[in-house]
């Protein structure tokens, strides 16, 4: 993909300029990566000085010196008995009320059958044979289609590619079925645990909401155990995979030697939108089957298995304002037909929303250098009135890997603008996006199998993993990979046409 230089000037110096470019000087990229391994390693080089004063005192010591100290220390027996004491305690007390490791064993992403892919042409020929849409509407699908940053290879539920369309509960069922048990008996078959091993089950899906509910529909299924704890969020929105994360996590805590079993989905069958309000139809353009199931466990013996440990998640919730609150929103039209409206503040809300969350995330994972750069210009801005930009911290240095929510081309466009990222970092949000569209919260697991079938991931590598949400949300999970994938061994979406990708995704794409 041919993206704009991030290190181009907006305004191009003139021809009589003068004054070197010291941005681009290759000089003050060295000053400033000799700034932030000093910061870094600013501890280590502060110790070493104390470390040789040490050394330096101990090789001054004698044999005799020990059996001296051994001497003294009979005659303090107390004084032993008492620091063995608070010893113990104090260990005792790190192991019981340290937060217990949560690891990720494995996870699958659910792809569908061949004859339900839907090229750009036939989603076009659907909307034109429904007989629904007017003349002007249909010129605007094709237009925000040819722009959308889609490929021809996603995929749409039968429901919604039969002629004429059959949206019922009995084929949102059978949608569900098959996305949730397609994608769980995958991940069962790569981590060799049997259903009735999960302890806690977390299925997440903002639209459809059946009775008996999505979660009972997999209990019933694999005949989980009678004693798990199960739990089925609705109406959360794209985010919800991550708030899903996030309650096991915390489950997880409390459940000593469990597996949590979390499914992010979303449906299309009953949530296909029939009407002519342009706000409503633009979900249609970006919405796609899909769906990913994710294995956790707290067990110390799944270290060695598992891929990742969970770091960090944070969440972010801006829904007391009232234009977060309504910039998403499943309503009815004037005709009684019912969609989700996008609100033309909803570029301004994520992008408030991004702001607070990594707000919270950079103390947590920025290196010191990166949080002193940001501390000074805040204390030059706020407390001497200086006339400086704020300074946006760079998250490529606490991150190898990010998976930003393929919500749509115009939010990466402008996650990648704010958070001066690179095309390598995009990549496979911008390949997840055109390969299987928006899959709302199991978008980010399709990112990060791309990333392994790449070959990418290296023992110790950090991977961000971004979602925005109605209400309106946006979360963060940050992972640490606990060995190197080997992506000959790995069993996902894109292992048989991985060498297809990256492709050029153009800005206008004529069909």
């Amino acid at each position: 993909m041919s993206e704009p230089n991030l290190n181009t000037p907006l305004n191009p110096p003139s021809s009589t300029r003068k004054l070197p470019d010291f941005k681009k000087s290759i000089k003050l990229k060295y000053v400033k990566l000799g700034y932030h391994y000093l910061i870094t390693h600013g501890m280590y080089l502060f110790l070493s000085p104390l470390v040789v004063l040490i050394a330096a005192q101990v090789s001054t010591f004698s044999l005799q010196d020990p059996y001296d100290l051994w001497e003294h220390l009979q005659y303090n027996l107390i004084f032993v008995i008492i620091c063995s004491t608070l010893l113990v305690f104090l260990s005792t007390l790190y192991f019981l009320t340290r937060p217990r490791p949560v690891y990720l064993v494995n996870f699958s992403c659910y792809k569908p059958e061949e004859s339900r892919k839907c090229t750009k042409k036939i989603f076009m020929d659907q909307s034109r044979m429904t007989g629904t849409f007017t003349e002007e509407n249909l010129l605007f699908q094709h237009k925000i289609l040819e722009r959308s940053g889609l490929g021809d290879s996603t995929y749409l539920p039968e429901a919604v590619l039969n002629i004429p369309p059959n949206p019922s509960m009995k084929e949102a069922r059978k949608e569900a079925e098959a996305v949730m048990f397609g994608a769980i008996d995958e991940l069962f078959a790569k981590a060799s645990v049997k259903p009735k091993d999960i302890g806690i089950l977390i299925v997440n899906c903002s639209l459809f909401n059946p009775t008996p509910s999505l979660s009972a529909m997999v209990i019933n299924h694999y005949k989980l155990r009678g004693n798990i704890v199960s739990y089925n969020l609705g109406g959360m929105g794209c985010s919800a995979g991550l708030i899903s994360i996030d309650l096991a996590k915390n489950l997880l805590q409390v459940h000593p030697n469990s597996y949590a079993l979390v499914i992010s989905m979303e449906n299309i069958t009953l949530n296909w939108y029939f009407g002519n309000d342009r706000s409503k139809l633009v979900s249609n353009f970006l919405f796609r089957v899909g769906g990913a199931a994710i294995l956790l466990s707290n067990r110390y013996s799944d270290r060695r298995r598992s891929k990742y440990r969970l770091v960090h998640t944070v969440r972010t919730h801006k829904g007391a304002d009232d234009k977060c609150f309504a910039c998403v929103t499943q309503e009815e039209d004037s005709e009684g037909k019912i969609g989700v409206s996008l609100s033309r503040d909803l570029m301004a809300v994520a992008g408030d929303a991004l702001k607070t969350n990594i707000t919270t995330l950079g103390p947590l994972v920025l290196p010191m250098s990166e949080q002193l750069l940001f501390l000074a210009t805040l204390v030059g801005k706020k407390l001497f009135k200086m006339k400086v930009k704020p300074y946006i911290p760079d998250f490529k240095l606490a991150f190898e890997h990010l998976c930003i929510h393929a919500g749509g081309r115009a939010v990466l466009d402008e996650l990648e603008k704010n958070l001066q990222l690179s095309d390598w970092h995009m990549e496979p949000s911008r390949m997840t996006l055109y390969r299987f569209g928006n899959t709302s919260s199991s978008s980010l697991w399709y990112e990060l199998a791309y990333s392994e079938a790449k070959g990418r991931i290296r023992k110790g590598d950090r991977t961000w993993q971004i979602a925005f949400g109605s209400g309106f949300k946006c979360n963060s999970a940050v992972w640490k990979a606990l060995r190197t994938i080997n992506p000959a061994k790995e069993k996902s979406p894109w292992m048989d046409e991985i060498h297809n990708f990256p492709v050029e995704v153009p800005r206008v794409s004529n069909f």
